[in-house]
């Protein structure tokens, strides 16, 4: 007992010293709205330079990884590059390419800085923004092609995106080489499945069946992997299938991603939305 009394009276000048300086800043910083401000950006500040301190020694230790991802990439685009020389029609594969110009498809590349994964609203923040020609509605895919959600606001230097793991997420998908399609959205509890629903009766889901995306959609070309058929069921009507797709991109392991955009989409939007195309729908 002699001894703690002996320690609490070699430290308590410290402890007191602590106290009363938190006990000073929080007054100070109930003091006036303009402090709460001040101290309210200068911790954003600081919480923001730890978490990217943070990110980028993750994005280190994740590099190995993330170069294998590429490389296995670059092989497969080599190997496709290789089979497009080697066909017979070569020239006529050269002269379609040069008539159709350029892909209406624009990609761009960006780096992970925030992702949530533990809540019902999940967004995904990055590190490119308008500056970048990073527009809103543009798809953002995994560094291996999968879906993983689609940008909805930007700053001129950054971007945050909707991720798949959000239930107000919504894109079109079917199964792969079939025209049985669907929604497809999460239902806010496995981080690693969402569902595609509304599919025909006459489907016929099976386990491991690829699922892809249709084009339909406004963010995402066709053909963009989303995961693999877990299960299916028939609704209660029996008129329709609901399945569970075991997501092909790990949304919680994000480092790096690809987005996309449709350079078409605006045209068409614009077209939809005409005066004349107006005046024929309420003419219905």
């Amino acid at each position: 007992m002699h001894k703690l009394f002996e320690f609490i009276r070699s430290v308590y000048v410290a402890v007191l010293f602590i106290v009363l300086e938190v006990i000073a800043i929080s007054y100070y910083a109930r003091s006036t709205y303009y402090t709460q401000a001040r101290l309210l950006t200068r911790s954003n500040q600081v919480i923001g330079g730890v978490h990217s301190l943070f990110t980028g020694v993750h994005r280190y230790f994740s590099l190995g990884h993330e170069n294998r991802q590429l490389t296995e990439r670059v092989i497969q685009l080599e190997e496709r590059l290789a089979q497009y020389e080697e066909a017979a029609t070569a020239e006529r594969l050269d002269s379609y390419l040069q008539d159709i110009g350029a892909s209406k498809y624009h990609f761009a590349t960006a780096c992970v800085v925030a992702n949530t994964v533990n809540r019902a609203q999940n967004l995904i923040t990055l590190d490119r923004g308008r500056r970048d020609s990073i527009i809103p509605e543009m798809g953002v895919l995994s560094p291996d092609g999968a879906m993983a959600g689609y940008v909805v606001d930007c700053t001129d230097r950054y971007s945050v995106a909707m991720s798949v793991l959000n239930t107000s997420f919504r894109a079109s998908g079917k199964l792969a080489g079939s025209e049985y399609y669907g929604s497809i959205y999460w239902d806010g509890h496995d981080q690693n499945v969402v569902i595609l629903g509304d599919v025909s009766k006459y489907a016929d889901p099976q386990p491991g069946e690829e699922v892809v995306t249709t084009g339909f959609s406004q963010y995402f070309p066709a053909d963009v992997l989303i995961g693999w058929v877990e299960s299916a069921e028939m609704n209660e009507t029996r008129t329709a299938y609901t399945v569970r797709v075991r997501l092909a991109a790990e949304i919680s392991r994000l480092n790096e991603v690809i987005l996309v955009a449709n350079r078409d989409l605006y045209e068409i939007r614009d077209l939809q939305q005409s005066d004349l195309i107006e005046q024929h729908t309420r003419l219905e």
